[in-house]
């Protein structure tokens, strides 16, 4: 009975468990299929488009950042060891330092010659800001580069010598150089000789003979111009703000006068109304109204190498900011404290001022005039040396010319000098190519190798003219706003507004020779914007 009864309660337990096995088994079967399904089909989230941008933006803002480092660095570490000057190689002389010598600069290879740099300034200045220092928008310094900064990364040393030539003799082939510094030396005038002579020492301001202009305008071309321009515009307010000034005298101290309606004019005028409505309004209230600019210009019409409807756009821009203009005025004579004009009628005028910035264009230098003295029959243009579609001086073989102190069919630009140094460059290098060829065809020794070398010297000969590509040409306009004729398609593209001046800063930054004046630049942007423009007279 016992065993029966422990038979029967096993078979029991025994159907028990077997009942709950199987209770249990579908339960796990369905969350090992549960688990099963998940891991074989994950749940994946949508890619989010606004997550893409961001990571893009900040991997490429760090690679900019690192990118920008580095090339800073490098700028500021030049090499430790130069090749030292070769006597076997020939000797290229370069005048001045301006666009075109400075592009040249970069793009020579001085391992084919050796470079000297001769030049009143031992810097590149870059001009097309320039207006923007007269009024604290810019430092200066953030606009200058020094040549040694580029003579430093090359190759080969560079000679610089801070100096202004006075005179060169083609036949004997040396140049004679003064030291114009205030502080001189045992001596202070010397004597180059060069292979090749690359003159481009830039324009002189454009007076027209007009009685005063030297005495009593400010120009607008140098370093010195926008200092001395910021300090007689901060000279002329604090004097009108003197106790006891007449009425008169408070509104002539107080009216800027812009004599020429080019790019430069324009920009100044456009920078000097910033300046009056973003700071001048703020710390002389008293005086800001009072404030009055006008631009005169002989032309029919300011900015004449631009579109119509551009010319239009500035002149109603101008219109609402309140400055003045005078198309078909023609300036006869300045005075200390006026200027007399011709108006369109050919009746004669006076003009109050208390400042008169002079930009009327650019005429050549002495040294241009004695060097064209010397090749009368082939240098009869007045506005520079004549040169043929290689850059080479007309009545020369061994002396080039590029910028603006040659006379071309171009426009007188920036832009023009700067490819002209870079091409006047290739032309070097094709030149250096020549002589190696001419000297490996002498001493090959078989017919095949003489053939080849032949065959690369006729393509090293065959240097292309001078072509030049015009990118556009911009305007600041005052208020945020610029204009823009840029070259599209067949015809051009003329935009102007706020979109345009974007486009003017960075295209601006862009062509700054350096990471760090892009750096210094883009700093004193931000810091107008932050902290205003710094209104102590220096």
């Amino acid at each position: 009975m016992q065993a029966a009864t422990r038979i029967t309660r096993g078979s029991a337990c025994r159907s028990l468990s077997t009942r709950s096995a199987l209770r249990v088994r579908p339960i796990i079967q369905q969350q090992q299929l549960r688990f099963n399904t998940t891991d074989a089909q994950p749940v994946r989230k949508p890619i989010s488009k606004w997550r893409i941008f961001k990571n893009v933006v900040k991997f490429g803002l760090v690679a900019s950042i690192g990118y920008g480092g580095y090339t800073m660095y490098e700028q500021r570490h030049p090499p430790q060891e130069q090749g030292e000057i070769d006597p076997s190689k020939k000797t290229i002389v370069v005048l001045g330092s301006g666009w075109a010598s400075t592009s040249f600069l970069k793009d020579i290879n001085t391992d084919e010659y050796n470079v000297i740099v001769v030049s009143p300034r031992n810097y590149f200045l870059f001009t097309p800001l320039l207006p923007s220092c007269t009024v604290g928008t810019i430092d200066v310094r953030s606009l200058i580069e020094p040549i040694r900064f580029i003579t430093r990364h090359k190759s080969r040393q560079v000679r610089v010598v801070e100096a202004e030539c006075t005179d060169v003799d083609p036949e004997r082939k040396i140049i004679t150089i003064t030291d114009n510094s205030d502080v001189k030396g045992q001596s202070s005038t010397s004597e180059l000789s060069y292979d090749y002579l690359v003159v481009g020492v830039g324009a002189m301001n454009q007076t027209f003979g007009i009685k005063g202009v030297e005495q009593y305008g400010c120009f607008l071309k140098e370093v010195w111009d926008a200092q001395k321009i910021r300090t007689k515009l901060m000279d002329c307010i604090e004097t009108a703000a003197f106790p006891g000034q007449s009425s008169e005298e408070i509104d002539r101290l107080l009216h800027m006068v812009v004599v020429g309606g080019g790019p430069t004019g324009i920009e100044y005028a456009a920078e000097l109304h910033d300046f009056l409505v973003d700071d001048l309004t703020s710390w002389y209230p008293e005086l800001a109204g009072k404030i009055k600019i006008t631009l005169v210009e002989a032309l029919p019409n300011v900015l004449p190498a631009f579109s119509k409807q551009l010319i239009e756009y500035t002149e109603s821009t101008f219109k609402e900011q309140n400055i003045s203009i005078h198309t078909k005025t023609m300036v006869k004579e300045v005075r200390e404290k006026e200027i007399v004009v011709q108006r369109p009628d050919g009746s004669s005028d006076s003009i109050p001022y208390g400042l008169l910035v002079w930009a009327t264009g650019n005429t050549t230098r002495p040294l241009i005039r004695n060097l064209m003295a010397k090749f009368p029959e082939t240098q009869t243009i007045r506005r520079g040396l004549a040169v043929d579609d290689w850059l080479r001086m007309k009545g020369a073989n061994d002396i080039f010319a590029f910028g603006d102190a040659s006379a071309t069919q171009f426009a007188p630009t920036a832009q023009v000098a700067a490819q002209h140094g870079k091409y006047l460059a290739r032309v070097f290098g094709q030149l250096a190519s020549q002589e190696k060829l001419e000297a490996e065809l002498v001493t090959a020794t078989t017919e095949e190798e003489k053939a080849k070398k032949a065959r690369k010297l006729q393509k090293a000969k065959d240097i292309k003219p001078f072509h030049y590509s015009h990118q556009g040409s911009l305007c600041y306009i005052g208020s945020d706003k610029a204009i823009a004729d840029l070259p599209f398609g067949p015809g051009n593209l003329a935009s102007g507004g706020v979109a345009t001046y974007a486009f003017w800063r960075s295209a601006y930054v862009s062509n700054l020779f350096s990471t760090r004046n892009r750096t210094l630049v883009i700093t004193d942007w931000l810091k107008k914007t932050l902290l205003g423009r710094d209104i102590s007279r220096e």
